[in-house]
């Protein structure tokens, strides 16, 4: 098969009652996500900012902002959004160009991912960059559907625009944000019906590209290095990991509950950000982590559902982007923190510690709720690739 088409063509769009499922999952996760923060952060908050729920209450602070966003693209017309496109795609390129330039972006931890607003907060454009991304590939996706009646398309536009933010994420030394980016940027092409032969030579240039992004840094060398020597590194590049899956060990099957074992959890550095998967299964065991990838694996199959229900070609597209942006990310973060690949600073959604991260996973949400209203008609019953609609 030389295609694969995940949206026939369908009219567009009429809107219903929002995925009431979907939404139940995502105030779940926020607070599941903000529980552990609770149990694994009150050492921490004391030591550095002499406040035990400093990174709880920072995260609610940007919950009101997230939250706000959120009802924000769940509630505005698709077409709306597609005229502030250019807007949402061109700001989030200049605030990643902006976080590059020395007297504007914050340097931290030998990388330039950061813009201050003050002297503890902060945000991340590469964060804004991922939704930006996802709506630029799906407009054009849907434009060029349109213009050439379902046959194959060209794919040069929205591939050069996927470079020119990889790139700058790169510039930013952000090399696993704009893999990701890159990882999920190709899915989209692939729904949204290239040609498999395409495929082939992307995969053939990015694994060089990979290979020389990683041997030009010897602190991105050093980690694949470590991930394959982990007895070596154990005192070094390595702490983290093992650290995180002794706290993982030592939760069990029951967990050691609320408060019952600060002493693991404490010992992982950066347990509030991107290891903060390693106080959750430390506190509530493997029960806890079978719950929590049952609720991902809900939340999942109830986003992709409203991307493959959808109306608007744009609207699935887009919902598509958002959910698997979400979820593997998920599944990436989780694997870092069990160790089963290289630490690669990503982000687990819901549940880490930062304000542009939450912002930006809670607009896709709203984003996804948006387009799960045009998933019925008017009696309440999923509507087929052929029904009829209005076009946008």
């Amino acid at each position: 098969m030389s295609a694969f088409m995940f949206h026939a063509a369908r009219p567009v769009e009429k809107y219903h009652k929002s995925d009431i499922l979907f939404m139940m999952m995502v105030l779940l996760l926020w607070g599941l996500g903000l529980f552990t923060l609770f149990v694994c952060t009150p050492e921490k908050g004391e030591r550095l900012f002499n406040n035990r729920y400093y990174f709880v209450i920072r995260q609610l602070v940007w919950s009101v902002v997230g939250f706000a966003s959120l009802a924000f693209f769940a509630m505005i017309p698709i077409r709306v959004l597609r005229k502030l496109l250019p807007f949402i795609v061109l700001g989030s390129l200049l605030l990643c160009i902006i976080a590059i330039v020395p007297s504007l972006g914050s340097m931290r931890k030998g990388a330039s991912r950061w813009i201050s607003l003050s002297r503890y907060w902060t945000v991340q454009p590469s964060e804004f960059a991922k939704f930006a991304v996802i709506l630029f590939l799906s407009n054009l996706f849907d434009k060029q559907a349109r213009e050439d009646g379902g046959t194959q398309k060209e794919f040069y536009y929205p591939l050069i625009g996927l470079f020119i933010f990889v790139i700058t994420i790169f510039l930013q030394k952000d090399f696993s944000t704009g893999v990701f980016m890159f990882i999920v940027g190709c899915l989209m092409f692939f729904v949204s019906g290239a040609r498999m032969s395409w495929f082939g030579p992307l995969v053939l240039l990015a694994i060089p590209t990979v290979a020389f992004m990683i041997a030009i840094e010897p602190f991105r060398l050093m980690r694949v290095i470590s991930f394959l020597n982990p007895d070596e590194y154990s005192l070094t590049t390595n702490y983290q990991i093992l650290a995180s899956q002794r706290a993982i060990t030592a939760g069990g099957f029951w967990g050691n509950g609320l408060g019952s074992s600060f002493s693991d959890v404490y010992k992982i550095p950066e347990v509030q950000t991107d290891y903060i998967f390693a106080g959750w299964a430390d506190s509530m065991g493997l029960l806890g982590v079978a719950a929590y990838f049952c609720a991902l694996l809900f939340f999942a199959w109830r986003g992709y559902r409203t991307a493959l229900l959808c109306r608007d070609r744009f609207a699935a597209y887009a919902a598509f982007g958002c959910i698997s942006m979400i979820f593997i990310q998920s599944l990436m973060n989780c694997a870092v923190v069990c160790g089963a690949v290289p630490t690669t600073g990503i982000t687990l959604p819901f549940f880490s510690s930062g304000g542009s991260s939450l912002v930006v996973t809670l607009s896709m949400c709203g984003f996804v709720i948006n387009a799960s209203r045009c998933d019925t008609d008017d009696d309440g019953r999923a509507v087929p690739s052929g029904a009829a609609g209005r076009e946008i």
